[in-house]
């Protein structure tokens, strides 16, 4: 099947009793690096009260990363990420749509997180859940219940980079995109105990990937802001990278809106970079 990557409110809504389909409502918020932690937190207390109609709930925190990581920051191992879609009714043949009320960030981590697995049938909900209820369209706090379905992981390697992988490509022509914030990558704030960004980098941050609305830029204003930093047509690969791979997923779905299929995300990203000291820091 092929690769998907934004559906639109009118889609969805049109297609809310689609067999196939199963709704992920991934919700949450980050707080900034300078707030005292916990900094990650679900919205579940939100879904509970209100959700798209068909919506699971999936929590960004805990149930998609690895329990063994104490940053919580890397996706989870093979046998927990089946086990999570399998609870959730997503089986192999399952097309999934996952929204958020952040920009859809986190519903982006989920769409990369599933194609990492070797299901390309997912895409993100353009404008999530802010433009859903802004439209008047439906919502409820019916939570449905759903048969477990079975899911395959098949990990793509062409998905993800490890530490290595990225300390190899430095001084390459392999860019590196940092996608935190510019009081983060010019080091005067920092989710790690160092300080900096990862030296090659340039700066996109996830913010200016979004419209006013929540909207991904369309393809050619993506383009035209990835030129701003050089990457274009010439690019050979490209690496995004933030603090714990949420908001990378979000520069990887824009690359990927504005056609570079040559992307992938550092999953490690700054939390392990930044707290190493063998890796080098700019």
């Amino acid at each position: 099947m092929a690769e998907h990557l934004l559906v639109t409110t009118e889609w969805l809504h049109a297609h809310l009793r689609d067999d196939r389909l199963r709704i992920v409502d991934i919700r949450g918020h980050v707080l900034p690096p300078t707030e005292p932690p916990p900094h990650y937190f679900n919205h579940y207390d939100d879904y509970v009260k209100q959700h798209i109609p068909g919506a699971v709930f999936v929590d960004w925190v805990y149930e998609i990363t690895d329990p063994a990581d104490p940053r919580h920051a890397r996706i989870a191992p093979p046998e927990c990420f089946a086990a999570l879609m399998q609870r959730c009714g997503i089986g192999d043949d399952t097309f999934v749509v996952a929204y958020d009320d952040a920009a859809s960030m986190f519903a982006a981590r989920l769409w990369w997180a599933l194609n990492y697995y070797g299901h390309p049938a997912v895409a993100v909900l353009d404008g999530g859940w802010h433009k859903w209820v802004a439209e008047g369209r439906p919502v409820t706090a019916e939570i449905v219940e759903v048969a477990p379905a079975t899911f395959t992981p098949r990990p793509q390697p062409a998905w993800i980079r490890s530490a290595d992988q990225v300390m190899a490509a430095l001084g390459s022509p392999v860019q590196l995109v940092d996608v935190r914030s510019p009081q983060e990558f010019n080091g005067e704030q920092s989710r790690a105990r160092r300080f900096g960004h990862i030296p090659g980098a340039v700066n996109v941050p996830r913010t200016s990937l979004v419209a006013p609305d929540g909207t991904l830029l369309p393809p050619q204003a993506l383009r035209e802001r990835f030129a701003q930093v050089g990457i274009g047509a010439h690019t050979p690969e490209i690496v995004t990278y933030c603090n714990a791979g949420v908001s990378a997923s979000l520069g990887l779905l824009a690359l990927r809106v504005a056609g570079f299929d040559n992307s992938a995300i550092y999953d490690g990203s700054w939390k392990e970079w930044g707290n190493d000291d063998g890796r080098p820091i700019a």
